[in-house]
């Protein structure tokens, strides 16, 4: 079976500033792949490389088989990519209804015609719908990051991008956040989610790569890699052979 995304030897530079290094990533149609890193190690940018907001200077991204590294942001999207930023920045003046419905009918591929039953179902997903006439600028940070969320979904993606979506959250209002995620993962969305949170990514993903300098350096059964002496270099100072 295609992959839903494979990422071949991706390479992006800053003149010497190198945010990715011959990165090859696989996502399969259906997992959740988690991705940890310190800051700085390039994992925003990998997002930015697959949505086409970076060009990539060497290396192929493959979305189900198919190379779209040459296509512009907007192309990408329609073909079923779409992401989450860390931080939410709806139309606050527009209603959360207002806010997704834009969303589908013009990142999504169903059109203006089906975008409101589009809408109204993705609002139901992420446990919006009573939220749906509020104004977006008026939301809690949890229901903004639902609307981060729901907008994303309501271009019908098959593959989802989540960027740090926890971040800022209390425990209990992270754990509301992992319940959706479960229910978007249960559509059979393919997801990668970027997080700082690591508690939040083991409820969820399949699988977990570590991204340190644009280099993936671990990869694996998510309890296995977070318990690797790599990690415990790059996130603690540990020495791997201490």
């Amino acid at each position: 079976m295609e992959k839903a995304l494979h990422l071949k030897g991706v390479s992006k530079a800053f003149g010497a500033v190198v945010v990715a290094d011959s990165l090859d990533l696989e996502l399969e149609a259906g997992e959740a792949l988690g991705v940890i890193g310190p800051n700085g190690a390039g994992k925003t940018s990998m997002f930015n490389l697959i949505t086409g907001t970076l060009k990539v200077d060497r290396g192929e991204i493959l979305h189900f088989g198919r190379p779209i590294a040459h296509l512009p942001v907007a192309a990408r999207c329609r073909q079923g990519i779409a992401r989450s930023f860390q931080i939410p920045k709806p139309f606050g003046d527009m209603s959360v209804y207002e806010n997704v419905l834009t969303a589908a009918a013009f990142g999504g591929p169903c059109g203006e015609r089906a975008a409101s039953g589009r809408a109204l179902e993705v609002l139901e997903l992420t446990g919006l719908a009573p939220k749906a006439n509020a104004r977006a600028g008026s939301l809690t940070l949890l229901e903004r990051k639902r609307l981060e969320l729901a907008r994303a979904l309501a271009t019908d993606p098959k593959v989802l991008l989540l960027d740090e979506i926890a971040g800022g959250l209390t425990e209990r209002e992270c754990a509301a956040l992992i319940a959706v995620i479960g229910d978007i993962r249960a559509t059979g969305v393919s997801l990668i989610w970027i997080e700082h949170i690591v508690h939040a990514l083991l409820a969820v993903v399949d699988r977990l790569v570590v991204i340190n300098f644009g280099v993936k350096i671990a990869e694996g059964d998510p309890h296995e890699v977070i318990r690797s002496p790599q990690v415990a270099e790059i996130y603690m100072g540990i020495a791997a052979d201490a």
